[in-house]
């Protein structure tokens, strides 16, 4: 029996471990103070100030620091997405998703902000505002499931998350962090293609999904307009996405039941 926990606990190790991180910081700096907490996030943050110095490592460091509120409120979600992406895809591909989002999104989302600092769209204060937190990371791990979703649904789940993506960044008026989110599922999604077919569903991994999806949505909808214009616009899109892929479909079988010409 404990032998056969401890198995099924191996297959999840880089989720543990990635936990056990997280919860060994937070715990850190909650007992060493605010003064120290904020250090800390301004050191490791992945802002303008911070990359335009050099300082590389605020790219591996911001995925281990937290500002998000309580790490009781959002760990028990993001231990089912990873723990659902690593039971598909196993350790080392769930590290490459959560990287390739995690670091993609944060560079892209930088060089977006300094061009726009260089033009003057933005603000120079721009530059210090602090940045921390997996959700890129999280969200490019998300868009990986969409490779694993069951081809008939995997359009609609598609449709959804591009729109609430778009959703969030419009309702948020372009804010930087969920322009950084659809930027994280979009590269994830690509990353998923290469991962190939993963082993069958059960239902403990679509339990898995259903907890993985509200985390998911609840880093991109956070508030009551947000909520309202990403559910209205992922419906809007599930449903397009959906009648798209059914035509599509259709007319592929139509075309291939049509005689072939005689040579």
């Amino acid at each position: 029996m404990v032998s056969g926990m401890l198995s099924r606990l191996a297959r999840v190790r880089v989720t543990l471990g990635y936990t056990a991180l997280l919860i060994a910081v937070a715990t850190a700096l909650l007992m060493l103070g605010p003064h120290v907490r904020d250090e800390v996030i301004r050191h490791t943050s992945t802002n303008l100030r911070n990359l335009g110095d050099g300082r590389i490592g605020t790219l591996i460091g911001s995925a281990f620091v937290n500002e998000s509120g309580p790490i009781y409120v959002w760990l028990p979600g993001l231990v089912a997405l990873l723990a659902l992406a690593e039971l598909l895809w196993h350790g080392r591909r769930l590290m490459v998703a959560f990287v390739v989002g995690h670091v993609g999104a944060t560079l892209l989302v930088a060089a977006g902000l300094a061009v726009s600092v260089g033009v003057g769209m933005l603000s120079m204060s721009v530059v210090d505002v602090t940045d921390v937190g997996m959700s890129y990371g999280a969200v490019g791990v998300l868009g990986t499931l969409t490779a694993a979703i069951p081809s008939r649904w995997r359009a609609a789940w598609t449709g959804w998350w591009l729109a609430v993506a778009v959703g969030s960044a419009a309702a948020s008026a372009g804010d930087f962090t969920n322009i950084g989110h659809g930027i994280a599922l979009v590269l994830g999604m690509l990353v998923g293609t290469r991962f190939g077919r993963p082993a069958h569903w059960t239902s403990v991994r679509y339990g898995l999904l259903a907890v993985a999806a509200a985390f998911g949505y609840m880093i991109m909808a956070y508030t009551g307009l947000s909520i309202v214009v990403t559910a209205t616009l992922g419906v809007i899109g599930a449903l397009a996405a959906h009648r798209i892929a059914r035509w599509r479909l259709v007319r592929r079988s139509l075309e291939l039941r049509q005689p072939q010409p005689a040579c």
